[in-house]
């Protein structure tokens, strides 16, 4: 597959594939750089591989430090509302010759990476709605939550 140049490949990305703006592309490019740098990953070469769920948590550690507070708006005025979004883009680049992949990589690794509200919203709450947000509130999330273990008195 013929390398591009990324603003290249953004270019035919946007026409084909108009969900996601130019900026989400670029956001992303930052965040795999900055989360190369934070696994101490070498500059060129095998070892520089990323996974999806590497590669998901660079991105949310990347948002919080870049946008703070509002990090949940601008995703989502990027229309990115589910880590599966960011697989979409990782995909297209990927597709475009501008991100490499290796066998295992797949865009399932980035299914239900994490809540975003959890990610990128609890946060920035105060203590006590933090504990609050953290607990489930509907049957489903309390039915998925591992029971506490009580020892019995026999």
């Amino acid at each position: 597959m013929q390398r591009r140049s990324f603003e290249e490949a953004l270019s035919l990305i946007l026409k084909e594939d108009p969900r996601f703006p130019a900026d989400a592309y670029f956001f992303l490019r930052q965040a795999l750089d900055a989360t190369i740098r934070s696994l101490n990953k070498p500059d060129h070469g095998p070892g520089r591989h990323v996974s999806g769920r590497e590669l998901l948590e660079g991105i949310r550690q990347f948002a919080l430090q870049e946008f703070g507070p509002i990090t949940l708006t601008v995703l989502k005025t990027w229309g990115i509302t589910r880590t599966e979004d960011f697989g979409d883009i990782v995909f297209n680049l990927v597709n475009k010759g501008v991100l490499g992949k290796t066998e295992e990589d797949r865009h399932e690794d980035f299914a239900a990476g994490y809540d975003f509200r959890a990610a990128f919203e609890v946060p920035f709450l105060p203590a006590s709605a933090r504990t609050a947000a953290a607990e489930p509130t509907t049957p489903l999330e309390r039915k998925k939550r591992p029971r506490r273990r009580t020892q019995s008195n026999a």
